[in-house]
């Protein structure tokens, strides 16, 4: 009986995310904060960005804790799907369009 290594228990599971928003800007701190900022691809405030959960990437998350929201998800959205998650409902339905045939 062979048991699984850990390598390949990592790579079956399923791929997490994090959620990474700039909540706090960077003007006025030191360079090394906002070249983290860069790294993990912050430039504006309330701006988002996905990246695979990794130690790598959890030490710049911890070095720039204060100015950011970090959640952790399943999946990565692009920028029209986080875009279309924002867009409130239309607030009516369309019943019948004008000049259809009734049956």
């Amino acid at each position: 009986m062979t048991i699984p290594s850990a390598a390949t228990a990592a790579t079956t599971a399923a791929q997490t995310y994090f959620r990474i928003t700039l909540m706090r800007s960077a003007i006025g701190l030191p360079k090394k904060s906002s070249g983290v900022l860069a790294a993990l691809g912050l430039h504006k405030r309330l701006r988002t960005v996905y990246h695979p959960v990794s130690p790598q990437t959890a030490g710049m998350v911890f070095a720039v804790k204060e100015l950011v929201d970090v959640q952790e998800v399943d999946q990565a959205l692009s920028k029209r799907e986080m875009r279309e998650l924002r867009r409130p409902e239309s607030g009516f339905y369309v019943e019948r369009r004008a000049g259809a045939e009734r049956q």
